[in-house]
């Protein structure tokens, strides 16, 4: 869990220049009361009363540098000199030395978080993903590093230098009248106190809220993803209702609720303030009229502390601001502290020449047990040897195991008991970046990145000349189609390749599997959810494959893979059948079963 700490940490590589400008902020607003100071001794020079001792000092000085006699009138000058000082030769340095570096900082976070937070998105385990759709990631991502980015300003440049005016401001009334400066002090410390516990309070009424909004910016992804069936089943009248039901809910039962909360603490806040600075004007007046201060004090003192308690209304506002982006702040930092998972790659790029991994392609499975859950293990007691080229499919119902074998090949977990090896090496013993770089794997749903067909056929190497490029095409039928497309391999394919077939897209996955020229090559259900004259380029493709690297079928569609080495027949998690096909076929098992049930045209499942 995030706390205050982990928030104010997001600026820690930048505590040097923060520290500078900040406390360059405190003093530009310090030097802000020598304008009220210096008016009141302006009106004690017109009232023939004595000057304080410092302005006096400064006067005699004067005197003596400009050989000018001291007089009302070099008073006057000396007074003008600091309030130009203060006010017109500050207005062009100020915003340099505080605005600048606070933006600065702040921009150079948002760019250095960023970066963080794409390292630990590519870190993070695949059961993470399973659980949150691309939409609540993106949205506490966007939320919190943007709240970050707003807050700092105003934070850095304006709370903490107000709280420092405050600061000033306290001891210039100390320095007239320190009775007034102490109940000034206790009245102040009084508003901030009560101003922060009600604020505390309404954090948690936020975070309440940032959840919901995360829920539904959640759903809206999915409704953005899942467009066609939203069309296709005419649900557009109920996905509306529901989100107009979620907004409401939002409004009403949070939104308001916290609106409401902060216009009420912003009342009492307004009438206390108020009620002070009647107070500190009666007073002060009472003081000046015991004749206990002079005229120009009791104008210093009024406009000082004016300026303090009109202070408290904005810097409650700025903590109000910060009270409503914490919830999303302290989420994103709940988020960045999530442990990365075991499958995590390195994400330091490597120049090597060549991977220093080469395999046969000789796997073992040996005593494999794994479950998401180790109480209700998915795969139980594992063993299966498949050798150097050879081609070998996994077949049984679904749920019975066999993506989750593939998962547990590319290291996306962990077996729960026993050992996967190559060439005689566990795998959990390699570089698991270099290890990947041996496999490769073409899925179901090829995923299609937004960009041209070249740019995902290099994907995995991106070295590739055009040469090896093209003669993974043609052995993955890709040349048959690559001409018809507008600027052939220079076409962009549209954000997850809209503009491409499944067929098309499917044969896009096999080359750019080759292109890696993997030593282990899977196929997973790669034909399933195409059509007979797709799924015919696909088996022709696979079938040059065959033989040149060890090659793992996932297929639920058993024509596919008639030609394979060995069949292995999963069940329940468990291998319960292994042989070729015509040796299965007559063995009268599940896997006669299951083709039965195809060649009749029933569907397996």
């Amino acid at each position: 869990m995030a706390s205050f700490r982990d928030i104010v940490g997001y600026y820690r590589n930048y505590r040097a220049i923060a520290i500078i400008s900040i406390a360059a902020s405190s003093v530009f607003e310090i030097i802000d009361l020598v304008v009220p100071y210096a008016i009141g001794q302006i009106l004690n020079v017109l009232s023939q009363q004595p000057l304080d001792e410092p302005i006096t000092i400064l006067i005699q000085q004067v005197a003596r540098l400009t050989n000018l006699p001291e007089s009302n009138w070099l008073s006057l000058v000396v007074l003008l000199g600091l309030i130009f000082l203060v006010t017109v030769v500050r207005a062009p340095i100020q915003p340099w030395i505080g605005p600048w570096f606070h933006w600065e900082i702040s921009l150079r976070a948002r760019r250095d978080h960023f970066r963080k937070v794409i390292a630990k998105i590519l870190t993070l385990p695949l059961a993470f993903y399973d659980e949150n759709n691309p939409g609540r990631i993106a949205g506490r991502i966007a939320r919190g590093i943007e709240n970050h980015t707003w807050t700092y300003p105003e934070i850095a440049g304006q709370l903490i230098p107000k709280l420092a005016r405050v600061l000033g401001i306290f001891i210039v009334i100390l320095l007239i009248e320190q009775w007034i400066a102490i109940a000034f002090l206790f009245s102040f410390i009084f508003i901030l106190a009560y101003s922060l516990k009600h604020l505390r309070i309404l954090i948690k009424q936020e975070t309440m809220l940032e959840r919901h909004q995360e829920n539904t910016e959640s759903r809206t992804s999915e409704i953005i993803t899942n467009i066609k069936t939203v069309k296709a089943f005419a649900s557009e009248a109920r996905e509306l209702e529901r989100q107009r039901q979620r907004l409401e809910r939002e409004y009403k039962v949070v939104t308001f609720r916290i609106h409401k909360g902060y216009v009420i603490l912003g009342t009492k806040m307004r009438t206390m303030i108020q009620t002070c600075v009647f107070l500190i004007l009666l007073f002060t007046l009472i003081a000046t009229v015991r004749g206990n201060i002079s005229l120009g004090h009791f104008i210093t003192t009024l406009t000082v502390s004016s300026m303090a308690y009109a202070e408290l209304d904005p810097i409650t506002q700025l903590a109000e601001i910060f009270a409503r982006r914490y919830a999303s702040m302290e989420r994103f930092h709940d988020f960045m502290q999530l442990p990365s998972g075991t499958d995590a790659a390195s994400l330091v790029l490597e120049y090597l020449p060549a991977n220093p991994y080469k395999f046969t392609g000789k796997l073992e499975f040996n005593r494999v047990t794994f479950g998401y859950d180790r109480d209700r293990p998915i795969l139980r007691n594992i063993d299966l040897l498949i050798k150097p080229y050879q081609t070998v499919a996994l077949v049984g119902r679904s749920g019975s195991g066999k993506s989750t074998l593939v998962k547990l090949l590319f290291r996306y977990f962990e077996p729960n008991r026993g050992r996967i090896l190559i060439d005689g090496e566990d795998i959990r013993t390699l570089d698991i970046a270099r290890y990947r770089r041996r496999l490769a794997i073409v899925h179901q749903d090829v995923d299609i990145f937004n960009g041209t067909v070249l740019d995902n056929l290099t994907y995995g190497n991106p070295q590739v000349s055009l040469e090896q490029v093209q003669q993974a095409c043609k052995i993955a039928k890709v040349d048959e189609f690559i001409h018809e497309l507008p600027n052939g391999y220079y076409t962009i394919v549209g954000e997850r390749g809209v503009r491409l077939s499944g067929g098309q897209k499917q044969r896009l996955g096999i080359a750019r599997a080759l292109i890696v020229n993997p030593d282990v090559l899977v196929f997973d259900e790669a034909t399933s959810s195409l059509d007979y004259e797709s799924e015919r380029a696909i088996q022709l493709a696979m079938r040059s494959i065959l033989g040149t690297r060890t090659t793992l079928i996932i297929a639920h569609r058993l024509s596919t893979i008639r030609e394979a080495d060995q069949i292995v027949v999963l069940d329940a998690g468990r291998i319960v059948e292994v042989g070729s096909h015509e040796e299965l076929l007559n063995s009268g098992g599940i896997y006669h079963r299951l083709h039965s049930l195809q060649e009749t045209g029933d569907i397996l499942t």
